[in-house]
């Protein structure tokens, strides 16, 4: 979708309604002689190192990584900048958050130097930084959706992983009637684990019609998950406990807990609150609706250039390495991350696989299969809206009764809503 006077008028609104922070002074090279300095935000730890990999062998593109915010924060620092007309040359942006800097004006349509980088991402990854006909940053990493489960305690009983939503019901009512006090796993009391659910289905929550956004987060593929998931709740079947809480990691050490599903980062993160299990876990495909191929995703990042970068030319040609290329992806794992880009996957082959799932050595295998066929899907510029609207209506129909479908379809209108206020087109 290509900007137009109406979208401005939106992005000013959403722009007005964010947390305003003091917003420190960057910007482009100008029109100096000599090497050009781009001035990276970032987040993720240890990014600093990589870069200086990069700095060490080209010193006429240098890159001054800046830590100007964390993950929640640095949308809002962002626009406070832009407001200002200062800024980064390179921003790391989640998924999510994209198409608010988007319409925004502060993300750069890069698509005139797309063909440096888009070789390397599968179709999947690419639609995240895609907002209508305009590729907006270059992904870094991403979260391929895997079942992550005790083999321990499945081999004890004779389980087999599901490969079917099906099997997993029968299995929760199994695992409910053979160990009392455990559950299979826990239901998606969160619009990202929501999402990745739908998307195998090709579910769209937001897609662009010319200059107007089309909100589909009730779609029918949606609503096959919600009314999946409705029934094992009400009959106690899978846990309500949220997810890196500590009740929520305390039965991921304990063994009450026998499954979770979500990115390929997870067994490294459950690590934290699930010490004592270390290779007591191993990791499986996602079941399937009707056997499709494709799977969701589940967190990740990309990296922006933005507006205010006099150099998106040598802006790109940094990104090409440090999330497209096998020296910049094995940076990138070294720091934690799964690399977005086929390159950086190729790296991880030999790498130790994480402590949790430490008896499965094709871990890393397994996972990139799994990337390879990630699902496309389009986020829109208010997603906390859709967010916000299913974690608190879900939370309070599954303890009092109510129909998680109104709930999605309460969620829909949220984010309709926003967007005819916040001045954006909405198709019907």
């Amino acid at each position: 979708m290509k900007r137009t006077t109406s979208l401005r008028i939106g992005a000013a609104a959403v722009a007005s309604a964010a947390i305003l922070v003091t917003a420190g002074c960057a910007g482009g090279s100008g029109e100096e002689s000599g090497p050009v300095t781009l001035e990276y935000w970032a987040w993720a730890p240890g990014i600093e190192d990589v870069v200086a990999v990069w700095n060490e062998n080209n010193p006429d593109i240098q890159v001054n990584v800046v830590e100007a915010a964390g993950a929640d924060d640095m949308v809002a620092k962002l626009l406070a900048a832009q407001r200002a007309g200062e800024g980064p040359d390179l921003a790391q942006a989640e998924y999510q958050k994209l198409p608010n800097l988007v319409v925004s004006d502060v993300a750069m349509d890069i698509s005139e130097y797309a063909d440096q980088f888009t070789g390397d991402y599968t179709e999947g990854a690419l639609s995240l930084v895609t907002v209508g006909e305009g590729i907006y940053a270059v992904p870094q990493d991403t979260g391929p959706m895997i079942f992550m489960y005790r083999k321990d305690i499945f081999d004890a009983n004779g389980w087999a992983p599901p490969t079917t939503w099906d099997e997993y019901a029968a299995l929760a009512a199994a695992v409910k009637t053979t160990l009392p006090g455990s559950f299979l796993g826990g239901y998606p009391d969160d619009a990202s684990t929501m999402a990745a659910y739908a998307q195998p289905l090709g579910a769209q929550w937001w897609a662009t019609e010319g200059d107007a956004w089309k909100v589909g987060v009730d779609d029918t593929e949606t609503q096959r998950v919600v009314n999946f998931w409705q029934p094992l709740v009400e009959e106690g079947l899978v846990d309500t406990t949220h997810f890196f809480t500590p009740e929520w990691g305390t039965m991921m050490n304990d063994g009450t807990l026998l499954s979770w599903t979500a990115g390929a980062w997870a067994p490294a993160s459950a690590f934290s609150v699930a010490p004592d299990t270390a290779g007591l876990w191993a990791a499986a495909e996602m079941p399937t609706w009707d056997g499709e191929s494709e799977t969701g995703f589940m967190g990740g990042s990309s990296v922006m250039v933005t507006q205010n970068s006099e150099h998106p030319e040598e802006a790109v040609k940094f990104l090409q390495w440090l999330n497209g290329s096998e020296e910049g992806g094995s940076g990138l794992i070294d720091i934690g991350l799964f690399p977005a880009s086929s390159a950086g996957q190729a790296e991880l082959a030999g790498r130790p696989v994480p402590d949790l799932v430490s008896g499965q050595s094709d871990f890393w295998d397994l996972a990139v299969d799994i990337a390879g066929n990630s699902a496309t899907f389009t986020w829109g510029p208010n997603v906390q809206v859709a967010f916000d609207a299913w974690s608190d209506g879900v939370k309070a129909a599954a303890q009092n009764g109510g129909s998680f479908a109104d709930v999605l379809s309460a969620a829909q209108s949220a984010v309709i809503a926003d967007l005819e206020s916040s001045g954006f087109t909405v198709a019907d």
